[in-house]
C-alpha cells in the first residue's frame, strides 16, 4: 500500500543518525529533521521510496531504460491487454520516423534502430505479461565527447546531472539524450496500435513552427489530415510550400553550426469522452506532464492556450448542438477537446514548444568540472533543430496518457455497465475487444 509517511528511522530499527551517517556535509538542521517522502509496502517491514522518474503511466505503465551510447536502449510495457497481435514490424514503423540519418536537417549519427521483443508475446500476440523491446547502440563515437568531461555544455543537462548524482555519463548525454527516447516511441506504437482497434482513435503530430517560420492554423483542416500529408516531406509539416520555407531555414542554420527550434502541433481525432479524471489527474495536466518530459520541450498549450486570454466568456465558450445523428457536439473547439479536465469527443489538440538544440558547432563560454571558467567547442552529431524527430516522440507520449485513461475509465466508469442517457454504449469493452478467434484471424 502507498502512503506519505514522516521517517523518523529507515530501515526498522535504523536511527536517524544511521540514516545520514553518509551525509557528514549536511547541516546540522537538515540531519535531525524529519523528511516527508512517499513510500510503497509491498513486503511487511521493508519499506521501497519510488524517486527514479524512469517509469510513466499507472495501468498502462512503461519504463524505459538504456542510454546514447551503452549497449543499448528500450523499454519494458507493464499492463497491455493479452491477445492483442503483435510483432517488431508494427513498433519498427514509429521508430523509423524517430532514428537519426534519415535527412541533412537531422543529425549524421547513423543507426537502423531495428527493435527486437524479448517477452510477452506468444503465437504473435500479446500474453498480458511484460514486454521488454530492446535497440542496440552500433554507432557511438564516445571520443567526441572527451571535452565535455571536462567542461560543461552551455544549456544542457551536464551539469544539473553532476549536481543530482555526482557523477555523470559523459558520452553522448548518458539518460538526457533523446536517444532515451525510443523506448518511448516503441512503447507509443502499441499504445497507438491499440486506441485505434478500441475506439478508433487517432493521434497525429506535425511540425507548426521552425524558428520564424509558422504554419498559419487555418491552412490545416484537423478532421480530414492524414499521417500521409505530414510524411511528405523531411521537415513533416503538411503544407507543403511551408515546409519548404521550414527546411531552408533549417539548411541556413545547419551550415553555420548554430541551431533552432519550433513548434509540435499534436491532435488526437476520435478520442471517446470520459478520459480524465478530476482533480489533480486532469487529462491536459496529465498530457502536459508527458510532453514536457520529451528533451528539450519548454512550453505547452491546449485548445486556445494563452490566446485566449485576449478573449471573453462569451467570444471563448464552445456552444453545444445536436448533430444530424443526435450526438451532442460543440460549434467551435477552444476548449481543445477537454473541458473540467475531460474529454469531451471533440478533437483534441495541443501545441508542444522545443528549444534550439543545446549543443552546437560554435564556442561558448562555460564552466569547468573543477570551477574554473572556460570555452568550449563542442563535438558530436546533433540536430540543428529537433522538431522534425520529435513528432513521433510526442505522438507516443500522448498516446500513452490516452491508452492509460481509457483503461482506468473501464476499470471504473464501465465496470458496473453504463447510463445509457449520458453515456456511448459503444465503448463497452464486450462489444469493443476482439475475442482469440477474431485476434488470431488478424
Amino acid at each position: 500500500m502507498a502512503s506519505s509517511s514522516t521517517v523518523k528511522s529507515l530501515g526498522l530499527g535504523a536511527s536517524r543518525s544511521d540514516v545520514f551517517s553518509g551525509f557528514g556535509r549536511l547541516p546540522s538542521d537538515l540531519r535531525t529533521s524529519s523528511v516527508q517522502i512517499s513510500i510503497r509496502s509491498r513486503v511487511p517491514g521493508k519499506l521501497q521510496i519510488q524517486a527514479s522518474g524512469n517509469s510513466f503511466g499507472t495501468i498502462f505503465r512503461v519504463t524505459t531504460f538504456g542510454e546514447s551510447h551503452g549497449g543499448g536502449v528500450g523499454c519494458i510495457v507493464d499492463g497491455c491487454p493479452p491477445r492483442l497481435p503483435l510483432n517488431e514490424a508494427d513498433i519498427q514503423g514509429d521508430l523509423d520516423r524517430r532514428r537519426p540519418g534519415q535527412s541533412r536537417i537531422t543529425t549524421p549519427r547513423k543507426e537502423t534502430d531495428t527493435c527486437k521483443i524479448y517477452s510477452g508475446i506468444a503465437n504473435g500476440m500479446t500474453t498480458g505479461t511484460p514486454i521488454m523491446i530492446s535497440v542496440p547502440n552500433t554507432d557511438q563515437r564516445g571520443h567526441d565527447y572527451s571535452e565535455m568531461s571536462l567542461a560543461y555544455r552551455p544549456s544542457h543537462a551536464d551539469a544539473t546531472y553532476d549536481f543530482k548524482y555526482g557523477v555523470r555519463s559523459v558520452e553522448g548525454g548518458g539518460r538526457s539524450s533523446a536517444r532515451e527516447t525510443i523506448g518511448r516511441v516503441a512503447a507509443g506504437a502499441i499504445a497507438k496500435k491499440i486506441l485505434k482497434k478500441v475506439t478508433g482513435t487517432e493521434v497525429l503530430a506535425f511540425v507548426s513552427k521552425v524558428h520564424e517560420v509558422e504554419l498559419p492554423e487555418e491552412l490545416v483542416d484537423y478532421e480530414s489530415l492524414t499521417s500521409d500529408q505530414i510524411e511528405n516531406n523531411i521537415v513533416r509539416c503538411p503544407n507543403p510550400e511551408y515546409a519548404e520555407k521550414m527546411i531552408a531555414a533549417i539548411d541556413a542554420i545547419r551550415v553555420r553550426g548554430d541551431s533552432i527550434g519550433g513548434v509540435v502541433t499534436c491532435i488526437v481525432k476520435n478520442c471517446p469522452p470520459g478520459l480524465g479524471s478530476p482533480v489533480f489527474d486532469k487529462l491536459e495536466a496529465l498530457l502536459a506532464q508527458a510532453v514536457m518530459s520529451i528533451p528539450a520541450s519548454k512550453g505547452f498549450e491546449i485548445g486556445s492556450g494563452f490566446s485566449g486570454t485576449n478573449l471573453t466568456g462569451s467570444q471563448h465558450n464552445d456552444e453545444f448542438f445536436l448533430d444530424e445523428n443526435g450526438k451532442m457536439r460543440t460549434r467551435t473547439n477552444r476548449s481543445g477537446g477537454i473541458q473540467g479536465g475531460i474529454s469531451n469527443g471533440e478533437i483534441i489538440n495541443m501545441r508542444i514548444a522545443f528549444k534550439p538544440t543545446a549543443t552546437i558547432s560554435r564556442k561558448q563560454k562555460t564552466v569547468t568540472r573543477d570551477r574554473k571558467e572556460t570555452e568550449l567547442l563542442a563535438r558530436g552529431r546533433h540536430d540543428p533543430c529537433v522538431v522534425p524527430r520529435a513528432v513521433p516522440m510526442v505522438e507516443a507520449m500522448v498516446a500513452l496518457v490516452l491508452i492509460d485513461q481509457l483503461m482506468a475509465q473501464y476499470a471504473q466508469g464501465y465496470l458496473l455497465g453504463i447510463n445509457p442517457e449520458v453515456q456511448d454504449p459503444v465503448l463497452l469493452f464486450n462489444n469493443t475487444l476482439p475475442d482469440l478467434e477474431v485476434a488470431k484471424r488478424e
